[in-house]
This record gives structure tokens, C-alpha cells and sequence, in this order.
């Protein structure tokens, strides 16, 4: 590769060192597509990009989603605001996977720090690879061709987001835009053909095929199991840093942990298909 690479952990993350996100061949890019698939997740130091430049970076990898609730960069819609003095930006304090409440939850994301507290506010990525990989095997077969449900009212409930009448008949558009959809407990990566355990606490409601305490038995232990301390890791965020996420296979959690501190981060998300289940 022409950069260096610098692992975070063996089953997940790495950094990047010696690149200019704002100057990429086209084997640097291809490089740093290949070191995603390799790592999961990696990170930027000191990039500081323009929304522009940021959506350009994004859509190498494949065309941007719009978000149907955060506001975003007047003149780059790609782009959303995270805004923690504008926003309710609980709902990221628990552990999600993008967007799954869509019938094609997205490719991954680019996230940048735009404005960070002097403490608080990190990150952490959990591995979906790494989680079924560690299951029982028992558990591995009993999950493999199940179905779950996602559900955007997990992660953004009305009575949160809803405090004037305009916001709420917003909210139930958005709502009806999105009903509930149903994705495999396991999915398989469409690169790297690996399984992938693909349920959260941000969205997953019910495991289907499973009477309802069952279901919230094992979708109990799935979403402990996937997020232990041996498969995720913590990212202190610096401005200008970048993260590039493989949003198919990992999982995440934003910190609220820095109180009416500033926090601003831009990011861009990229369409993705259908999740599918391959034995």
C-alpha cells in the first residue's frame, strides 16, 4: 500500500497514516476501499475536509443517502449535521447499525469531527464479523436463516421527537414513509462472503420465527454478545479526524458523556442493497 497502516485491534479498526483525503489517485482510493474490507472501520487524523470533498470521498465507494430526519449542509444535502446544540442526540448513545430500518440499510458511512468537546463525546464500532464468528456454534446454526424486524420508531421515538405539532406530523410521515422491514439475523457480506450478525438495539424489535419471549430472550444475549469489550473499540476524536465505517458489518454508539459541550460532525452516508443470508 502507499500509506501506513495501523491496527487498532485484530478484529477490528485501523489508522491511516500518511494520506491527503483532499489529493487520491485512483490506487490510493482503491487501497483504502480494500483496507475497509480488511479492518472494518478506519481513521483519518488531521484531514479536514470541505462538505464537498467529503461527499466526493463518499461517493467513490457508491451513491449517498439522504437522510429523512437530520438537517444537513444547505448546498450539500449528502451531507448531515450532527449538531449537539441543536439536536436530541441520545438516541446515538446505543448501539445501532445505520439506517436498518430501510429495505437497503446503506454501504457505510464517512463521519468527520467538525467541532469536538475537550472530553467526552467518543465513539465505538463493534464488529458483526467477529461477533457470529465468536458465538456458539449451536447458537451459529440455530440463527443462520432467521429473520428479524427493524423499526426507525426504536431509535426515534415520537415523544422525543415530536415537541410541536409540525414536528410531529413530520415525525408520522416519516413513519408512513417507513414502515417496519424484515432482515436476516445473519446476513452475508456480498465482498468478503463472511457472516455477519446483524441485529441491534438501536433498531431490531423481534426475531420472527420465535414466540415473543424467546425472541427478546436471544435478541437480549445477540445484542450483549456483539458488543462486548473484546469486539469494539473506542475512538477519542480530535478535529479534522475522518472515520470510514463498513456500515454492513459493524455496529456503533456515539457517547453522551460531555453535558451542553459543542459537538459537530459531518457525515456521509452511502446507499447499500438488500441484506441477504447465504449458507
Amino acid at each position: 500500500m502507499s500509506f501506513d497502516v495501523e491496527i487498532i485491534k485484530p478484529s477490528i479498526g485501523a489508522v491511516i497514516h500518511g494520506i491527503n483525503l483532499n489529493d487520491l489517485t485512483p490506487e490510493v482510493l482503491a487501497n483504502i476501499h480494500q483496507a475497509l474490507l480488511d479492518h472494518q472501520v478506519i481513521f483519518f487524523r488531521d484531514q479536514h475536509l470541505q462538505p464537498r470533498q467529503q461527499a466526493e470521498l463518499a461517493k467513490s465507494f457508491g451513491s449517498l443517502h439522504i437522510h429523512p430526519i437530520f438537517p444537513h449542509v444547505e448546498d450539500t444535502p449528502e451531507i448531515i449535521i450532527l449538531d449537539s446544540l441543536k439536536q436530541d442526540l441520545r438516541d446515538n448513545e446505543l448501539w445501532h447499525t445505520d439506517v436498518t430500518f430501510s429495505k437497503t440499510p446503506p454501504l457505510g458511512c464517512v463521519l468527520q469531527a467538525k467541532k469536538t468537546p475537550k472530553q467526552g463525546g467518543d465513539t465505538l464500532w463493534a464488529t458483526g464479523i467477529g461477533a457470529f464468528r465468536t458465538l456458539p456454534k449451536h447458537i451459529q446454526q440455530k440463527i443462520a436463516g432467521l429473520t428479524a424486524t427493524h423499526d426507525i420508531r426504536q431509535s426515534f421515538p415520537i415523544e422525543r421527537y415530536s415537541k410541536t405539532p409540525e414536528e410531529r406530523e413530520k415525525l408520522l410521515r416519516v413513519f408512513e414513509k417507513n414502515p417496519p422491514v424484515v432482515h436476516p439475523v445473519v446476513r452475508t457480506h456480498p465482498v468478503t462472503q463472511e457472516p455477519i450478525l446483524f441485529v441491534s438495539e438501536g433498531f431490531t424489535t423481534r426475531i420472527n420465527e420465535l414466540d415473543p419471549s424467546e425472541s427478546e430472550e436471544l435478541l437480549q444475549f445477540l445484542c450483549q454478545h456483539a458488543t462486548q469489550p473484546e469486539l469494539h473499540l473506542r475512538w477519542q476524536w480530535a478535529e479534522g479526524d475522518v472515520a470510514i465505517w463498513d456500515n454492513r458489518c459493524t455496529q456503533h454508539k456515539a457517547l453522551f458523556d460531555y453535558g451542553s459541550a459543542h459537538r459537530i460532525m459531518h457525515r456521509a452516508t452511502i446507499q447499500g442493497h438488500a441484506p441477504f443470508y447465504s449458507a
